[in-house]
């Protein structure tokens, strides 16, 4: 019997509108963003996901500029190019008095400290004075982020009356959690009328003239006292964020190809994630994606700063801080907590807090742990920063302690998985989908559950605590680390590997029963290792068989499987990240060319999507002549981890390594798809030394040039 998984087990958003179909514009910085329809009004209150968000909270859900008296015209809107600021260009419509085509409104919108900052400026093109009449209007239900997402409450808090000044309205909300939110709306210069949900602006413009006015609106549980005027904080604090997006760009590498369309996809991946990036104690840390998972997931963090590694290590560094302060240090039931156990998801939110939902803080992912040591040990081979490896390595022991103890429930030298609290997730890897994991016949697997990929992430933790404590100087220890591994391998490759399939099984249910299911999961078997080297070259003819390859990427689950749809969450979409991974477990085994195949399939439908980036997932129907890939209609986008996935693939592709203690930058056994002829990469870093590089086609060969050396730092090239 199949059993139908309760909504609380099921983690894709069930919004009641298409994202896909709205394509709205999106804003962050911080714990807040914005999602904007694209003339950069707000419509929250219809159903819509778009809203200006804080900490989990929608703190406006309703914003809308009217122009003497009617919608305006939209004549285009754009994000820029570091994703920091929204301009919308609209005109007036057709009026008795007035043609249409004559005003001309431009706002300006970005996101900063707890506030989204407003620029309007209307100017007159017609060839005589006219009388304009702006009407903004606003209204917020803090909702939070679950209700949104479709969550029904039973009972909600109260809002309050609002509070009127001349220039500024503020509305307040006092939850069931005795916290009260409060957003407050600044005009400069003040509104010829204002009121507890609008504000009018009447001017008489001459031809020619044009006029500006602004909007500030601060959010949070606390509103500052006597704020500057909304002028000045638009201009200070687009200054400020300016002075963000420079210093972010300085620190990391830069990539030029020969393909201009490419180039822009691989400008927005990195606007994406920088914008995604949120200043932590510790650190920069890659909030999962907007608008569903905009907070510290995990997962999803190390997944991102490993895959960044190679071109901005300091996210690889604030991420591992931030997930060892985080990091469980008891049992607790209610959140599936248990000692050493790393982080899945926070959230801010009244929901969250009164434990409405689990997430306030939850552990519920079975992976993030190994993930964590994988990360610390590959921040290691990258940098050579064995001073932070040292402050880190009581959690780093705690975590493996975990993969020891609780994660091994029955001892069976596998990690296993299956949640402590009702409104847990029931699947706990990362596809976390109430109906992801499953035997032939569809049955769902009972748990506990050993996954796949999760053993490949053990063994690979095994190895990364090995070179760490090696590194320290602990031989016997790292031996002991080395021979965990091995043991594992061979223990994984028995119970795991399928002849049949093709593959090695989805996983082990509790009754050790193997989920003879054709997934991309197996491929992660590649990435972490763990894959003995006779079993590669049958399991990447599996992954990229018309079965599974969809043309634009590996599916997550085959064609012909029990439970395949290709408009599903996890099984049959196309995900972006888990290509990704993929790919860098065909370069490890020597399958660059199929790893180029992943990229040239993700870039394909790149090029048909919006702003050319790459979202959370699609759906996994056939690639077809003349269309691009068909959208899954929720998917966050930007999405931390599929922002990064082109610059990982390429750098699989490119078989990119670093040897910081020799200062070397290897590339080994480097292919370029067909659509590049070459690449350049800026700003390498080793430690204190810098390195520019190209690399182009050669007949069927890759060569290498060093363009540019600053300190003692070198490249090496094997075919």
């Amino acid at each position: 019997m199949q059993h139908t998984p309760k909504p609380s087990a099921e983690p894709a958003p069930a919004a009641r509108t298409s994202l896909q179909e709205r394509r709205p514009r999106t804003l962050k910085h911080g714990d807040s963003f914005g999602l904007f329809g694209r003339a950069g009004d707000l419509d929250g209150q219809s159903g819509s996901p778009e809203g200006l968000f804080h900490l989990d909270t929608r703190y406006l859900s309703r914003l809308r500029v009217k122009l003497n008296g009617s919608t305006p015209v939209l004549l285009g809107s754009a994000l820029s190019a570091d994703n920091t600021t929204l301009t919308c260009d609209l005109t007036n419509t057709d009026a008795k008095d007035l043609a249409r085509g004559q005003l001309h409104l431009r706002r300006s919108k970005f996101i900063w400290n707890a506030a989204c900052h407003e620029r309007f400026a209307i100017r007159n093109f017609s060839d005589a004075p006219q009388k304009v009449r702006i009407d903004i209007a606003f209204g917020a239900d803090f909702a939070d982020l679950f209700e949104v997402r479709g969550r029904s409450r039973p009972a909600r808090g109260t809002t309050h009356p609002s509070q009127l000044t001349t220039d500024s309205v503020t509305i307040s909300y006092t939850g069931l959690d005795a916290a009260t939110r409060h957003t407050a709306l600044r005009f400069a210069p003040a509104p010829e009328k204002i009121g507890p949900h609008e504000a009018v602006y009447l001017r008489t413009l001459a031809p020619g003239e044009q006029q500006v006015f602004f909007l500030s609106i601060g959010v949070g549980e606390r509103v500052e006292a006597s704020p500057v005027a909304a002028d000045r904080a638009f201009h200070t604090a687009l200054r400020d964020t300016r002075r963000r997006e420079r210093h972010a760009r300085a620190r990391a590498a830069t990539v030029e190809t020969s393909h201009e369309v490419f180039n822009d996809a691989l400008r927005r991946a990195t606007a994406d994630l920088n914008m995604l990036l949120t200043d932590k104690k510790g650190g920069p840390y890659p909030y999962a994606g907007i608008p569903w998972f905009s907070t510290a997931f995990g997962r999803d963090a190390l997944i991102t700063a490993w895959q960044a590694l190679w071109f901005d290590p300091s996210i690889a560094l604030g991420v591992l801080n931030f997930l060892a302060e985080t990091q469980a240090d008891h049992e607790d039931a209610s959140n599936d907590a248990e000692p050493g156990k790393i982080l899945h998801e926070m959230r801010d939110g009244e929901m969250a807090r009164l434990k409405e939902v689990p997430y306030g803080r939850y552990y519920g992912s079975v992976d993030s742990t190994p993930l964590f040591v994988m990360l610390a040990g590959a921040y290691l081979d990258r940098t050579g920063d064995i001073a932070a490896l040292r402050r880190l390595w009581p959690n780093i022991e705690a975590a493996l302690g975990w993969i020891e103890h609780s994660g091994d429930r029955d001892g069976d030298g596998f990690v296993e998985y299956q949640r402590r609290t009702p409104q847990g997730l029931v699947n706990q890897g990362w596809k976390d989908s109430g109906d992801s994991i499953f035997h032939a016949d569809g049955t769902l697997a009972e748990g506990p559950i050993a996954l796949v990929e999760m053993q490949a992430y053990v063994y690979a933790a095994w190895l990364s605590a090995s070179r760490i404590v090696r590194a320290m100087d602990d031989h016997p220890k790292a031996d002991s680390f080395q021979q965990r591994a091995e043991t594992l391998r061979e223990h994984f490759d028995a119970a795991f590997w399928d002849e049949e399939l093709g593959t090695y099984v989805l996983a082990l249910d509790g009754q050790k029963q193997p989920c003879r299911v054709r997934s991309s999961n197996a491929g992660h078997a590649l990435f972490a290792g763990i894959a003995k080297p006779e079993r590669a070259r049958r399991l990447v003819g599996t992954l990229m068989n018309a079965a599974s390859f969809s043309g634009w990427g590996i599916r997550t689950l085959a064609v012909g499987e029990a439970r395949y749809n290709p408009m599903s969450y996890h099984n049959g979409s196309v995900w972006p990240h888990d290509n990704a991974m993929i790919a860098e477990g065909f370069a490890r085994y020597g399958f660059e060319a199929e790893a180029a195949r992943l990229l040239e399939g993700l870039f394909a439908a790149a090029e048909h999507l919006d702003l050319h980036r790459l979202p959370e997932l699609f759906c996994g129907f056939p690639r077809r002549n003349g269309g691009g890939p068909t959208p899954y209609p929720v998917a966050c986008a930007p999405q931390a981890w599929a922002a990064v996935a082109p610059l990982s693939l390429l750098a699989s592709c490119l078989g990119l390594g670093f040897e910081p203690e020799r200062g070397r930058v290897l590339f080994q056994r480097p292919v370029l798809p067909g659509f590049l002829e070459r690449v350049v990469l800026r700003n390498l870093r080793v430690q204190d030394a810098q390195l520019d590089v190209g690399l182009g086609r050669v007949q069927s060969q890759v060569g290498m040039a060093v363009l540019e050396r600053r300190g003692d730092i070198h490249a090496m090239m094997t075919s």
